[in-house]
C-alpha cells in the first residue's frame, strides 16, 4: 500500500449509495458520487452466502475484550469478507493527521521487514484522512496521487478504503487491495465493509470500556497498596530508626557508631522515597487530568506497538511544575520517541525518565540496533523534537550507546514559578 503525497478530496465512480432519503449524491450534476456521512443509509444487495460471511466476521471481532487483539480481528475478517488478498487497519494518531498505527495482513514478516518504515498516512491512504468516505479505485496505479510503491512492496492494483468511526469520531481507516478473483472490488464489498466498519466500531468501543474498567481496578489497588505502605511499612521503618538512635547511646565505640549512623541515614532515605512512592500513587488515582497520568496512558499504551511496556521512571513535582504549554510538547515528543523505537530499533527495552527541577529532563533509551549520533539523518522526526526543544529555550540529540542502542535526551528550561495551567 503506499503513501503518497495527500489530495484534496475523495469521489468514487459508482453512484450506488444513497444519501438519508435514499437517493445517490452526485457532484457538480456529474453521474459521480460520494459517500454521504456516516449516518446515511446504505441499500444492501449481498445475497445469503455473503450475509453469512458478514455475520461470521461481526461475531469475530466481537469475540474478545483486548483491543490489540480486536484490531487485528478486524483487519483479518475485513480480508476474508471481501475477499482481498492484502488488508490493513490505520489507526489515527490524536491530532486525525496521520496514522499511528497500521496493522497489516497479508505480508509476511520478511515482507514486512524488507519494506521498513510503516506508512504514516500519505498519498491514497491519506484520501481519508483528509476527507473520510469511502473510495473504490480499479487500479492504484492509475490514479492522479499514486506515484508507486517503496522498494521490496509487492505490486498492488484494485482498492478499497472505508473510514471506521467510534463514537461519531474517525478512529482510522480499512484499507483492502487486490481482489483475489480478478476482478476490482464491487459495491457489494463496498457495503459489507461498511458494515463490518459499524460493527468493529462498538467492538473496538467495548474494548476501550473493558481497558478503563481495568485501569479503574488498577487504581484502586494503588490506593490500596499507598495505605498500607504509608501505615504499615513507613511506621515500622520509623520505629527501627528511633530505636537505632536509642542503641546509639549504649556503645562507647566509634566503629559501631558510625555504622549505625549510616544505617538510619539509608532508612531515612528509603523513608523519604516511599513517600515520594506514596506521593505518585495519589497523584495518579487523583480526579481530572494529569501530566503524570498522560505519561502513564502513553507509555502504557506504546506496548501494543512496541510488544512490551517501556519502563518509566518519574522524578520530581510533574504535574505542578510543567506548564501546559509545555506539557503538550513533552508527550509530542515521547510519543514520537516510542514510535521511532517501534519502527526502527529492533529493541527489546524501553527505559522513559522524565526529571523535574530547573528544568524538564527527558530521556529515552532503548538496547535496539541504534544510529549514527546526531539528527540530520534521523528524519522528520528528531528535526521535530529539535525544533520543539529549541522553541522552548531547550536543546536535544540523539545520543548512541556504546556498543548499541540509543539515548534521546531532550531538556527545556521550565518558568520560575511555573504550575500546571499557566501558558
Amino acid at each position: 500500500m503506499s503513501d503518497d503525497v495527500e489530495p484534496p478530496g475523495i469521489r468514487r465512480s459508482d453512484p450506488l449509495l444513497p444519501d438519508a432519503e435514499g437517493s445517490p449524491v452526485h457532484v457538480d450534476g456529474s453521474d459521480t458520487a460520494i459517500w454521504d456521512p456516516p449516518d446515511a443509509v446504505v441499500s444492501f444487495h449481498a445475497g445469503p452466502r455473503q450475509l453469512r460471511r458478514l455475520l461470521d466476521a461481526v461475531m469475530s471481532v466481537a469475540a474478545d475484550l483486548e483491543l490489540a487483539t480486536v484490531l487485528q480481528r478486524i483487519v483479518e475478517a475485513a480480508r476474508e469478507l471481501v475477499g482481498a488478498r492484502y488488508a490493513a487497519l490505520g489507526v489515527l494518531d490524536p491530532t486525525r493527521t496521520h496514522l499511528a498505527e497500521f496493522i497489516t495482513v497479508g505480508l509476511d514478516e520478511e515482507q514486512r521487514a524488507r519494506i521498513g518504515e510503516l506508512p504514516k498516512g500519505h498519498g491514497i491512504l491519506g484520501l481519508l484522512i483528509v476527507d473520510p468516505r469511502p473510495i473504490r479505485l480499479p487500479d492504484l496505479g492509475e490514479h492522479p496521487d499514486s506515484f508507486g510503491f517503496p522498494p521490496d512492496h509487492p505490486p498492488m492494483r484494485s482498492f478499497l478504503g472505508v473510514p471506521l468511526y467510534v463514537r461519531g469520531e474517525v478512529f482510522g481507516n480499512l484499507y483492502l487491495t487486490d481482489k483475489e478473483d480478478g476482478d476490482g472490488f464491487s459495491d457489494i464489498d463496498e457495503e459489507l465493509a461498511l458494515s463490518l466498519a459499524a460493527a468493529a466500531a462498538l467492538a473496538i468501543d467495548n474494548a476501550r470500556l473493558h481497558e478503563r474498567s481495568a485501569e479503574l481496578s488498577r487504581l484502586a489497588d494503588r490506593e490500596r497498596i499507598g495505605r498500607e505502605l504509608h501505615d504499615t511499612v513507613v511506621q515500622r521503618l520509623f520505629a527501627t530508626g528511633l530505636a537505632m538512635q536509642g542503641t546509639l547511646q549504649l556503645s562507647d565505640r566509634p566503629d559501631v557508631v558510625d555504622r549505625l549512623n549510616r544505617h538510619i541515614d539509608d532508612i531515612d532515605d528509603t523513608i523519604r522515597e516511599i513517600r515520594t512512592a506514596i506521593f505518585a500513587l495519589e497523584m495518579a488515582r487523583a480526579a481530572g487530568p494529569s501530566l503524570r497520568n498522560e505519561v502513564l496512558d502513553l507509555v502504557t499504551r506504546s506496548a501494543r506497538v512496541l510488544g512490551f511496556e517501556p519502563a518509566l521512571s518519574l522524578d520530581g513535582p510533574i504535574d505542578t511544575l510543567v506548564p501546559d504549554h509545555v506539557a503538550g510538547h513533552l508527550l509530542a515528543v515521547l510519543g514520537e520517541a516510542l514510535s521511532n523505537v517501534a519502527r526502527h530499533s529492533g529493541a527489546g527495552r524501553v527505559d522513559v525518565t522524565i526529571r523535574v527541577d530547573s528544568d524538564l529532563v527527558l530521556e529515552v533509551a532503548d538496547d535496539g540496533r541504534g544510529f549514527e549520533s546526531g539528527v540530520a539523518r534521523g528524519g522528520d522526526g528528531l528535526r521535530n523534537m529539535v525544533h520543539r526543544a529549541q522553541e522552548l529555550g531547550g536543546r536535544a540529540a540523539v545520543i548512541p550507546g556504546t556498543e548499541s542502542g540509543t539515548t534521546l535526551h531532550w531538556v527545556v528550561p521550565l518558568p520560575t514559578g511555573a504550575s500546571t495551567g499557566s501558558s
